[in-house]
């Protein structure tokens, strides 16, 4: 009887020592890792892991609300953006969440940091042994094959039930790395300058891209305007590199023309290191396109506050806590969206939504790997990239030759399978689908958000790197080509004592579009099979078509 009642009392202790094994409910799970990563046994319990925790967002549907009241021509608050102030309370947690979230947290011991001014994310240290125990949980090493990149993950986690309603993620537990997903444009044989003929055929350099889509190249006059230019994976922007690009391209405009810094999570710009293809390609074809337009090129280092996202919500957050964001932000980087969660894709696409209401043009390259994601993979269904499935940012695929223009066979393009068809766009993909027919049915999903949105030259762009001209192909080409033109007619609307124009895709889907070029040819291939053909129409390849700057600047009202 002693026996038993030392054994009961045990029981009790270990019971209230352990409170967060109280009514645990599964919040997350998948099947297995993502393909191309191999189980190579349990994690070490005593490792530290750095853990953060993303509380339930406000008011997510006034979010959107605002969002699309703000961005649509039709509606009467067209263009009247909401502040820093009013954009955070649409999005900060209840505070009954976050006291919640605290003291669960309190009662296992554990001290967190708040990482967003919102308080929506925090972020604290435990070894594997103990979060396994808080999440019911087993964090395992997985390795990428083809990389060797190791990480530490688990295939589900719960969350206490009364946190239900209040804790929307933990992060990174299914979120998986994605090695591939960030890999910079691609290499083309380069032509010397005698060798790019006037119709631009064969070779993309600014004047092409000029005469092609009527861009102006009078300078712009509104310094309040800022275009700014993401910059990864240490990838630096070399200001020499510029000066002969300018100078040789854009004689027309000073080759001292240059880019401002800003830098976060550790980042920066060496000019002393071998400069990035990418950030090369993204700063000539900004600054030498959308003319004396204020550039900034946002360097992001590996020091980061949202783990393996790799600083794409580090970036996003820090421009929302600026008094005076720039209006038009463009990203060459990106990733198959499978390899996140479905809660952390929604997260980073809600924080994409509330940059909208504060009137800035999101605008991001929807991958080279065609219907198999972000870049070439082995799938027998199509593979959607992230965040162009994000229905709250403007998506940018490729198309190549002159007069006329194809879809370039790398634009990726498809349907989300995490996102939703929104309202917007409902009609140009019934219309789309109507016209596939029975053309791969089953390899996609038919209700989902589609993308990409528009599309410009993709193919053969010249970039100088270390003097030497380079040639490059990618849709991380085209999204700074359009950013570029978008930053242009900004620059008029101000001008004109107008608003900029924001979220584009309400805008793009109605007045917007008949000022675009319709694309209908060519496809993009993959996943064995011929992809999307581009049709008249939007299409999952090469979206709404390419601009025509004066007819843009039209249907805006200039």
């Amino acid at each position: 009887m002693v026996a038993s009642g030392l054994l009961l009392a045990s029981l009790v202790t270990l019971a209230l020592g352990k409170p967060a094994t109280r009514n645990l409910k599964l919040h997350e799970a998948v099947r297995g890792a993502p393909s191309g990563f191999s189980l190579t046994g349990s994690a070490d319990p005593n490792q530290t892991l750095k853990l953060r925790l993303a509380l339930v967002q406000g008011n997510v549907t006034e979010l959107e609300r605002r969002l699309y009241d703000v961005s649509t021509p039709s509606s009467a608050n067209y263009g009247k953006h909401l502040s820093k102030t009013e954009a955070h309370q649409l999005a900060a947690p209840a505070q009954e969440s976050i006291d919640a979230v605290n003291s669960w947290l309190k009662e296992n011991g554990i001290t967190a940091q708040t990482t967003t001014t919102t308080g929506g994310w925090l972020s604290f240290e435990v070894p594997v042994s103990k979060a396994n125990e808080l999440f019911d949980a087993d964090f395992s090493i997985f390795k990428h094959d083809d990389t060797g990149v190791e990480a530490v993950r688990t295939l589900s986690y719960s969350i206490p039930a009364e946190l239900q309603g209040h804790l929307d993620l933990v992060h990174p537990t299914v979120t998986f790395p994605n090695p591939n997903g960030h890999l910079p444009v691609f290499k083309t044989p380069v032509k010397s300058k005698r060798q790019v003929d006037a119709s631009c055929s064969s070779t993309i350099i600014p004047a092409c891209l000029q005469s092609l889509y009527n861009i102006p190249s009078d300078a712009a006059t509104q310094s309040s305007n800022q275009l700014a230019v993401t910059g990864f994976i240490e990838q630096y922007a070399n200001q020499d590199d510029l000066a002969v690009f300018l100078k040789q391209y854009r004689t027309d405009m000073s080759s001292n023309t240059t880019f401002t810094l800003q830098t976060l999570d550790g980042g920066s710009n060496s000019q002393t290191h071998i400069p990035g293809f990418e950030a090369n390609l993204d700063i000539q074809y900004t600054v030498g396109i959308a003319t004396g337009v204020p550039t900034v090129f946002i360097s992001v280092g590996d020091q980061y506050q949202d783990g393996d996202l790799d600083g794409f919500l580090d970036v996003i957050n820090f421009l929302l806590d600026e008094d005076e964001p720039p209006y038009v932000l463009t990203t060459s980087y990106g990733q198959d969206e499978h390899t996140m969660s479905q809660k952390l894709a929604q997260n980073l696409c809600n924080a994409y939504a509330q940059l909208g209401t504060r009137g800035v043009s999101i605008l991001f390259a929807s991958g080279d790997g065609g219907v198999a994601g972000s870049h070439s993979n082995t799938c027998t269904t199509f593979i959607p990239t992230f965040p162009s499935g994000c229905p709250y940012m403007t998506s940018v695929g490729a198309t190549s030759g002159i007069n006329p223009e194809s879809a370039a066979s790398f634009s990726s393009g498809g349907f989300s399978n995490y996102f939703s068809a929104p309202d917007y766009q409902s009609s140009a993909i019934s219309s789309y689908l109507s016209a596939l027919g029975s053309t791969n049915e089953g390899k996609f999903n038919t209700t989902g958000r589609g993308f990409p949105d528009v599309s410009t030259q993709g193919v053969n762009f010249e970039i100088m790197v270390r003097y030497t001209l380079e040639g490059v192909s990618g849709t991380s080409a085209s999204s700074p080509t359009f950013a570029a033109i978008v930053a242009l007619l900004n620059d008029r609307l101000i001008a004109a004592g107008k608003s900029p124009l924001g979220f584009l895709n309400p805008f793009l889907y109605s007045t917007g579009a008949s000022a675009l070029n319709d694309i209908t040819s060519g496809s993009n291939p993959g996943c064995d099979t011929d992809g999307f053909p581009a049709k008249e129409g939007w299409d999952a390849v090469t979206g709404l078509g390419t601009p025509d700057f004066l007819k843009l600047a039209a249907a805006v009202g200039l």
